[in-house]
């Protein structure tokens, strides 16, 4: 049971109330203080002090020190006069009851204020905090940018710079090998020229000339090799001429491809690699590798191989968490469903790989043999043998000359028919 203090000195001026209380044998490191406008408690084992204010304070600046087995208190008026008592006199029980309730309650809606007034100051902290991280970074984005930038022009004047040199280099050949053909045409003139000189022999007796006979022709015309030699055309300059092809995914040459159903089909590859890297907050837990789909892929590929049909699933399930865009994934569980005997799975994911498989192009040929035939197999199962046939014979369409699926289509036409198989 507590102590209670009866004794206790005060004094007062018009602005304040001095209060000692006085902690006989009890050496007072800590005291438990609690202290509103007009309500104030004080514990210290064994000792307890609550008193009920004349008037009220101002429970904010108010103080209280505690040294020599005393503590005293320093509490401001709110309103400037003179008590007449320390305490309310003449109070009951259920008034002191109702105050004291009061007080718990206006000191709890306080320190809930405080508390909401520390979080906005903290939220603000934050935000500030934030923007500055914000003009930070903005300000060194612009200063990467500007050296890039820099970069950039210092490479562009180099490569103009070489291209020039390259020109001029180019010219300089040009013009020397146009030199050089302008001399081998002139010493071919020359050299014509001296045996038509040699060809000339005059004939006695007359004033004409006649030109000799050149070995392997049966006559000769002055007339006519001058004309030749006026015609001659002037050398051919040399250059170069660059010839550039557009890259193309798709091996078939343009004329002969679908561009529509092409383009339909790079950018749903597109999408899938996008989603790759999508919002992966609800996986936070996962290790880094087990992030990637591909990865996860390789995994239920290996436990697929050792017969683990279970844990493939369960990768495969991860990576379509992951991306769901991807028709391998799908195609690579249905192929574990059907070793489960999950049939109804398995027509699942084959349907939905094969509308992943859109448009039919050449690079997913194989893909979509491979779903064709999965989801056969599970209506053959199933003993649907109808819709078996359809996707066996949708695989055939694309893959003609294989002869394991032609031969498995036979065996459903013969199970249709109910003929018997030939041995």
């Amino acid at each position: 049971m507590p102590v209670w203090l009866r004794e206790f000195r005060w004094r007062q001026t018009p602005a304040a109330v001095y209060l000692s209380l006085p902690l006989r044998g009890v050496r007072a490191t800590s005291a438990n203080i609690f202290c509103t406008d007009q309500y104030l408690k004080v514990s210290v084992p064994p000792f307890l002090f609550e008193a009920i204010l004349y008037a009220p304070i101002d429970d904010t600046n108010s103080t209280a020190k505690i040294g020599n087995g005393t503590i005293f208190f320093t509490l401001y008026k709110k309103e400037v006069a003179m008590w007449d008592y320390l305490t309310l006199p003449n109070a009951n029980k259920e008034k002191l009851q109702y105050l004291r309730e009061n007080a718990v309650l206006k000191a709890h809606e306080k320190a809930k204020e405080e508390t909401e007034a520390k979080k906005v100051t903290k939220q603000e902290h934050k935000k500030y905090t934030l923007e500055a991280t914000m003009k930070l970074e903005e300000a060194e984005r612009k200063r990467i940018e500007g050296l890039k930038e820099k970069e950039r022009q210092k490479v562009t004047k180099e490569l103009e710079l070489w291209r020039k040199e390259q020109k001029d280099t180019e010219k300089q050949k040009r013009v020397q090998k146009e030199e050089e053909l302008h001399q081998e045409v002139e010493q071919l003139k020359e050299k014509k020229k001296e045996e038509i000189n040699k060809a000339e022999i005059p004939n006695e007796g007359t004033s004409e000339t006649r030109l000799k006979p050149t070995k392997g022709c049966a006559s000769f015309s002055m007339f006519s090799e001058n004309v030749k030699e006026e015609r001659l055309p002037a050398p051919r300059s040399a250059a170069t001429i660059k010839v550039n092809f557009t890259p193309r995914v798709f091996p078939t040459a343009l004329r002969e491809s679908r561009v529509a159903e092409e383009e339909e089909w790079l950018r749903k590859q597109a999408e899938a690699r996008r989603t790759i890297n999508a919002d992966l907050s609800e996986l936070e837990d996962l290790k880094e590798e087990e992030k990637n789909p591909d990865w996860l892929k390789d995994k239920g590929n290996k436990m697929f191989a050792t017969g683990n049909y279970l844990a493939a699933v369960n990768a495969y399930n991860l990576a379509v968490r992951l991306n769901n865009k991807l028709p391998l994934l799908y195609l690579n569980r249905a192929a574990c469903h059907l070793k489960l005997r999950n049939l109804h799975k398995a027509v699942e994911d084959s349907s939905k790989a094969l509308e992943l498989l859109t448009p039919p192009v050449p690079d997913n040929e194989n893909a979509r043999v491979k779903a064709y035939v999965r989801r056969g197999t599970a209506f053959c199962q199933l003993e649907l043998f109808t819709e078996g046939l359809q996707d066996y014979e949708a695989a055939l369409k694309i893959n003609p000359k294989n002869k394991t699926i032609e031969k498995d289509a036979e065996k459903i036409r013969h199970l249709i028919q109910g003929t018997p198989q030939d041995s």
